[in-house]
């Protein structure tokens, strides 16, 4: 039987292989574009705008408003050598510190690791108030704190007969601090009980029954299974919390700029005192901070995977 002709036999469609799901270019461009133009018109569009306001004396109000000139670095250099900055930036590293690296991952953990080791209703019950102080507003719960830290008729001068200690007044700084732990724990609890859920019983048993204390059970055998979920939580606690506006609602930055963190002095700066160039200035060195912070723990994630 004579072969058949070129072009002639059974026709087959042409797949591209870089097509995996089948969906032809124009499906995927379909499915793709809500969400890049959402990107674009919330992430990237506010970016390139702060990019420029930081190289112009933008301000709210004024000839700067209506005509604002280029001015290049000049608003950095006024941002890096101007103690205010240095001010609140410090604070707002001993925020971090005490707020993310110690209080709500320290809290967090304990929290989760003590929850391992009682009945699960004793846990639903400490699990359910936990997270109750995570997803209450933070309108709310700012005013819950005002009524537990006034002067006159507060609820913890009540309970320590500290008589009237303004603890917002005399303490501004530990008390965002206690605070922002206080909402932000139930995430670090959540992450480590998952965590530790992993661990394999058999290991921790073999530790006991070579007579293994709780701090070897948990050197030798909790942290190398949890490590990797260690560096993650501190790495997203960091950000959030160096980002955080929400103390604004609590002190406001004061008094005499005491609680002046990042976030609430780039907002009195641009909207309060109108200097919305030097804002913008500082918020990209903020984002520069970030960006440090966010590859120093990458980096150290990918030793640990290494």
């Amino acid at each position: 039987m004579p072969a058949p002709a070129a072009g002639t036999g059974p026709s087959r469609a042409v797949v591209d292989d870089g097509d995996v799901a089948g969906l032809g270019k124009a499906r995927a461009v379909a499915f793709l574009a809500p969400g890049l133009l959402l990107i674009s018109l919330f992430l990237v569009f506010p970016a390139l705008w702060t990019l420029y306001l930081g190289l112009t004396n933008y301000r709210l109000s004024g000839s700067a408003a209506k005509n604002p000139q280029f001015v290049g670095i000049d608003n950095y250099i006024h941002a890096l050598s101007d103690d205010r900055f240095f001010n609140s930036l410090g604070l707002t590293l001993i925020f971090v510190f005490g707020s993310a690296v110690i209080g709500q991952s320290a809290l967090g953990f304990a929290i989760a690791w003590t929850m391992t080791r009682v009945r699960k209703s004793v846990r639903a019950v400490v699990e359910f108030f936990v997270l109750l102080a995570w997803i209450i507003p933070s309108s709310v719960t700012t005013f819950l704190w005002y009524a537990m830290l006034d002067r006159s008729n507060g609820t913890l001068n009540a309970m320590l007969s500290t008589g009237n200690t303004a603890w917002l007044l005399d303490y501004p700084l530990q008390s965002i601090i206690v605070f922002n732990t206080w909402v932000g724990t139930a995430f670090s609890m959540l992450l480590f009980s998952s965590a530790l859920a992993s661990v394999p019983p058999s290991q921790l048993e073999s530790a006991r029954m070579v007579g293994a204390g709780p701090w070897a059970q948990f050197r030798d055998v909790v942290f190398p299974h949890i490590r990797g979920h260690v560096l993650t939580n501190t790495l997203l606690i960091t950000l959030w919390t160096f980002n955080t506006f929400t103390p604004y609602l609590l002190t406001a930055g004061g008094p005499d700029d005491r609680s002046n963190i990042l976030p609430i002095f780039i907002y009195r700066l641009a909207l309060n005192d109108g200097a919305l160039g030097q804002g913008s200035a500082i918020s990209l060195i903020m984002i520069i901070i970030n960006l440090v912070i966010a590859t120093v723990y990458l980096r150290l994630l990918k030793e640990r995977k290494s």
